[in-house]
C-alpha cells in the first residue's frame, strides 16, 4: 500500500481515506500540463473531497487528463483544451486553482513576470466572472502580490467581486518555514507549524521565528533562516539551471503546497471546521490591501482573518520595511486592470 503511505505522509495535502462521504465539489486547475499543475492534479485526484477534477490548459491537457483518469481515486476527471473549453472548464466550480503563467527562469525576478502573467490573469478572471463568480479562487500564479489585486479588480468590474472567496496561495512559504526550521532545531516537521505573514516575493515574505513554541535560535539562525526562506524559490531556481537547459521554478513543492491549500478550503466548503491557513486576502490589517496572515477557512471562504500577533524587533524591523513594496506591488496590479 506505497500510495497510501504516500498520503498520508502529507495528510493535508490530500486530506486521504477520509471515511465520511464527499459533498460533490468541482475543482478546476488552470495550467494543468505545465510543472506545477501535473503534480497538483495528480494530488488533487487522489483526494477523495474532489469528486470532479477538471483540467484545463492552452495545450496537452488530453494527454494530462487521460493519464489522470488512471489513477483509481473516486474523482472523475474531465480534460479541456484551448479558449473554446475555458467555459466547459469552469461551469459549475467550486474552486478554482491558477498555477498558470510563464515560469520564472534564471536571472528573472517575480516583476519581470508581471506583464505576460498579468494579461494572463486578467483573461482568466474574465473568464471567470462569466462561468463560476460564485466559486473560491486559489491564486498560485506570480508574482502573487500583483496578480490577486488583478483579480480583484477584474472581478470587482464584472460585478462579482467576493472578498472572502479570492486567495493568494502562499502556502510554500509555510511548507518551506517547516521543513527548514525543523532541521534547523531537530523538531519534528509534522508537528512544525511556522507563521508566515506579508506577500509571496523576496523580503515581503516575512516568517515568525520568535512565535515557535520551544525553538532556541541564535541571531545569526534568524537571519540566515529568514533569508532562506524569502529567497527558497531562487535557491531552487539556481539548483534547476546547474543541472543544464532553461532550468526552471519551483514545481514539485509548489504542487505540494498549491494541493495542500486546496485540498483545506475544499474541506472547510464542506463543512470541516478549525482549519487555519496563512494565505494572501484582502484585509485591513496593515496598510497593504491584500496581505497573507493567519485565515480561518469556512463554507464561505474566508471566515475570520486573524491578527498575526506580536512581532520581535527584527521581525518589526523587516516587516517596516517591506510594507511599502508590498502597497506598491498592489497598487501595480490595480493599475494594471485600470489601463487595460
Amino acid at each position: 500500500m506505497f500510495t497510501k503511505q504516500l498520503i498520508q505522509a502529507v495528510p493535508k495535502a490530500a486530506r486521504a481515506f477520509s471515511k465520511t462521504a464527499a459533498v460533490d465539489k468541482k475543482v478546476c486547475v488552470i495550467g494543468a500540463a505545465g510543472g506545477i499543475g501535473q503534480p497538483m492534479s495528480m494530488l488533487l485526484k487522489m483526494n477523495p473531497d474532489v469528486t470532479h477534477l477538471a483540467v484545463y490548459d492552452m495545450v496537452n491537457c488530453p494527454g494530462v487528463g487521460a493519464d489522470l483518469g488512471h489513477i483509481n481515486s473516486s474523482a472523475k476527471v474531465t480534460a479541456h483544451q484551448g479558449e473554446d473549453q475555458l467555459h466547459d472548464a469552469l461551469v459549475g466550480c467550486d474552486v478554482v486553482v491558477v498555477p498558470a503563467g510563464v515560469p520564472r527562469k534564471p536571472g528573472m525576478t517575480r516583476d519581470d513576470l508581471f506583464n505576460t502573467n498579468g494579461s494572463i490573469n486578467a483573461g482568466l478572471a474574465t473568464a471567470c466572472a462569466k462561468a463560476c463568480p460564485d466559486a473560491c479562487f486559489a491564486i498560485i500564479s506570480n508574482p502573487v502580490n500583483s496578480t490577486v489585486p488583478i483579480w480583484a479588480e477584474v472581478l470587482k468590474n464584472a460585478g462579482v467581486y467576493n472578498k472572502n472567496k479570492l486567495f493568494g496561495v502562499t502556502t510554500l512559504d509555510v511548507v518551506r518555514a517547516n521543513m527548514m526550521v525543523a532541521d534547523n532545531q531537530d523538531f519534528d516537521v509534522y508537528a512544525t507549524d511556522v507563521t508566515v505573514i506579508g506577500g509571496h516575493a523576496g523580503t515581503t515574505i516575512v516568517p515568525l521565528l520568535s512565535q515557535i513554541e520551544g525553538a532556541n535560535f541564535s541571531d545569526e539562525d534568524i537571519a540566515a533562516l529568514t533569508k532562506r526562506i524569502q529567497f527558497g524559490g531562487d535557491e531552487v531556481v539556481q539548483a534547476k539551471a546547474s543541472m543544464g537547459g532553461s532550468g526552471g521554478s519551483a514545481t514539485l513543492s509548489m504542487a505540494m503546497a498549491g494541493a495542500e491549500f486546496t485540498g483545506s478550503l475544499v474541506s472547510a466548503l464542506n463543512g470541516e471546521e478549525g482549519i487555519v491557513e496563512c494565505t494572501f486576502v484582502e484585509n485591513d490589517l496593515t496598510a497593504a490591501p491584500f496581505f497573507s496572515t493567519p485565515v480561518t477557512l469556512g463554507k464561505g471562504g474566508v471566515e475570520e482573518i486573524h491578527h498575526f500577533g506580536e512581532l520581535s524587533p527584527v521581525e518589526q524591523e523587516n516587516f517596516d520595511a517591506m510594507l511599502p513594496d508590498l502597497v506598491a506591488q498592489a497598487e501595480k496590479g490595480i493599475e494594471f486592470v485600470k489601463s487595460m
